[in-house]
């Protein structure tokens, strides 16, 4: 029982910090958002507002990157939780290939509740702030 509870260890240690990155990636997004429009005056050229859009987008992959990748060790997690002792073999692999759901996969992780719920409105609010901002 001891392998498997280092494995398992080894395994929630990378969602761990799949987790964390995803919090970081986020946080970083709202800040470089916010101070692209902190620089922005209202006299700027209204394609520099269009700029706050690039964070949006590049942190949104990114943080489904993650998301991802935590989806595939939390299966890989599951499946170390089924096998029996004798066959623990320490692998840290945990590819698409050989978790092959619709959950696991790249698209399913970009349209979460959890990627929507945060880089949607983020969005909107970017969106609605150029439209006040050039009234």
């Amino acid at each position: 029982m001891e392998n498997k509870l280092k494995h398992l260890e080894l395994v929630q240690g990378v969602v761990n910090r799949m987790s964390n990155n995803s919090f970081l990636l986020k946080g970083w997004a709202v800040t470089l958002v916010a101070g692209i429009f902190s620089l922005a005056s209202k006299d700027a050229d209204k394609l520099y507002f269009l700029v706050a859009y690039v964070p949006v987008i590049v942190f949104w992959g990114l943080d489904t990157y993650y998301l991802h990748q935590e989806r595939l060790y939390r299966s890989l997690y599951d499946k170390v939780c089924h096998t029996d002792e004798d066959k623990i073999d320490f692998s840290l692999k945990a590819t698409s290939q050989e978790f092959n759901s619709e959950k696991n996969c790249y698209y399913s992780c970009f349209f979460s509740k959890t990627e929507l719920g945060f880089y949607l409105p983020l969005a909107i609010v970017c969106t609605g702030v150029i439209i006040i901002t050039h009234m």
